[in-house]
């Protein structure tokens, strides 16, 4: 066990990085360490030292706080990957076993947001689903879906890769998407649905997806902040132009 000192360096610096290395080496992912009063006994400081040295960690989100329930080591990030792939090819990429629960599925009439190419009162299938890896949920996703190309979707089983079943059932292999990111704060249905508290941090990702340059997916998902980042390589190339340019501005 490690000992906090007298000397020039703060007790609460030297706490901090005692609880650091037990974050990221001792505990795994999302469990618990020693309550405030534990740790000011087992190191003989003050309360207000520990509240200090935790609540630095939790500032650069090594750990978290969870109102009622006390302090945790961050769970893994995960990083969302820009390319056309569904989600559960994705997680068992990842070693990480895909579920999905089916919020609601039917017909509606999407209006003039929606990208599918439909008359303004032509129906599409609406389907909300909320996706897990190991049972833990990290995203909310609600999509419209091209009814010219999945006639009677919403009678088929959607707990499983949707990307999948086109290609099985319709024989659609989705080529070309274009995809939106913005950041937006959780409300309450989607707080309660990710597990997460109202007004938590959510990275928010839209998808319009097409086959063979026909549009099939209008989907909008949203991933809870605290578990997803997105890490992208970038050149100095503008599209377009210069000797790399069928590479574009990023890749």
């Amino acid at each position: 066990m490690h000992e906090i000192v007298d000397g020039p360096k703060p007790k609460h610096a030297q706490l901090r990085e005692i609880l650091r290395r037990l974050a990221e080496h001792d505990l795994a992912p999302g469990s618990p360490i020693p309550s405030e009063r534990d740790l000011a006994e087992r190191y003989g400081v003050s309360r207000i030292t520990v509240r200090a040295a935790v609540g630095q960690l939790v500032a650069e989100g090594l750990l978290t706080r969870a109102k009622g329930r006390g302090t945790f080591t961050a769970r893994r990030r995960y990083d969302l990957q820009l390319f056309l792939a569904s989600f559960t090819s994705d997680m068992k990429a990842r070693g990480l076993e895909p579920s999905t629960e089916v919020i609601s599925c039917g017909q509606a009439v999407p209006g003039s947001k929606a990208s599918l190419g439909l008359d303004d009162d032509e129906y599409a299938y609406r389907v909300v689903r909320l996706r897990k890896a190991d049972g833990a949920p990290l995203a909310v996703e609600a999509g419209w879906y091209s009814p010219h190309l999945l006639p009677e979707l919403d009678r088929c089983d959607l707990t499983g890769s949707l990307y999948e079943l086109f290609a099985a059932k319709y024989g659609v292999q989705l080529d070309h998407a274009r995809q939106t990111v913005w950041a937006e704060t959780a409300d309450a249905d989607t707080a309660k649905a990710l597990d997460v508290r109202k007004g938590s941090p959510l990275l928010v990702f839209r998808r319009v997806a097409s086959s063979q340059g026909r549009p099939c997916e209008d989907v909008t998902s949203w991933y809870r902040g605290d578990l997803y980042q997105v890490t992208m390589q970038l050149d100095r190339t503008v599209p377009g132009t210069g000797p790399n340019s069928a590479k574009g501005g990023t890749r």
